[in-house]
Parts: C-alpha cells; structure tokens; sequence
C-alpha cells in the first residue's frame, strides 16, 4: 500500500471518529455525517480501504464513547458494509462514476446503514433492556427521510470532492 494512501486511510477514519463524536443525538434519533469520509475513502481507493476506514473509524468512536459491549460489532458493521459496497461498485465502474450513478450509489448505502443500524438498536435494546416497539419504530420513518436527504446531498457533492481530491493529492483514477 502506498504511504500516500494508508495516510488519506489514516485521515479519513480519524474524520470518521470524530464525526461521529460530533453527532447530533436525540434518543434513538442520531444526525451524523460520520458516513461521508467512508464514501470518499471507497469512491478514492476501492472496497478494502472503504472498509478499513470505516471499521476503524467506527471502531475508534464506539470505544470513545461506550467503550466495549456485547453489541460494538453490530453498530461497525454498518460503515464496513457501505465501505465495501461503494468501493466495490467504484471499482467497478473504473472509479468514474457519473453523479447520478453516484447519487444512486449514496442513497443506496445510507439507507443499508440506517436499516443495519435500525437492526443494530434492535438488538442492542434487547441485550440491555430498554427496548419498547415505539423506541424502535417510532422515528424510523423520519430517520429514513432525514437519511435520503442527507445521502442526496453527499452524491450531489461527491463527484466534486473526490475530483478535487484526486487533483490535490495527485490520485490516479484506477
């Protein structure tokens, strides 16, 4: 791996951590753009570095801030999961994908986060007694709305991110 990309690697899930310290928290509603440097890291480099970035990322908040519990892996998987899916398609497509794909792409993988998470409290409010089928219902739809528009506008954004990026950082497009 080159220095230059395990150092963005390094970057981007130090952004996810902290992002995600940053988040906006309303009970089982969470406003957060720790998502977005997984997106980057994926759409730059592929599907293993979309992982690592979000797996240690994630890794690094949740041991932040709750330390480790029966549940941590299932609140990681989900960035695993879109890192490795949007590095994927990304790859697939020789990293030049259109903003529409990209948008498309974002829209998909929030809403795999926003499901997997769901599961994840799902779960979690088991383990640890606080569960009531409200808790867990109650705001999904407004947790769905606000992650369409939160993912509508990262893939409107995106492109020009990692074009930017690219040009900074002299990336190469495959």
């Amino acid at each position: 791996m080159k220095t230059r990309q395990l150092t963005m690697d390094a970057m981007l899930a130090a952004m996810c951590a902290v992002l995600g310290c940053l988040a906006l928290n309303f009970g089982n509603l969470k406003f957060t753009f720790e998502s977005l440097p997984v997106h980057i890291g994926a759409l730059l480099f592929g599907p293993v570095d979309g992982m690592l970035i979000g797996g240690v990322g994630t890794l690094l908040y949740q041991l932040l801030r709750y330390g480790v519990t029966a549940t941590t892996l299932l609140w990681i998987l989900p960035y695993v999961l879109c890192g490795l899916s949007v590095g994927w398609c990304a790859r697939e497509k020789g990293f030049s994908l259109t903003s529409r794909q990209t948008v498309v792409l974002v829209v998909l993988n929030e809403l795999l986060i926003t499901i997997l998470n769901t599961a994840a409290l799902y779960i979690d409010s088991h383990v640890y007694g606080y569960y009531t089928p409200t808790f867990i219902t109650g705001v999904l739809g407004l947790r769905l709305v606000i992650c369409v528009a939160k993912a509508v506008a990262y893939g409107s954004v995106l492109p020009g991110v990692i074009k930017l990026l690219r040009q900074i950082f002299h990336l190469r497009e495959a």
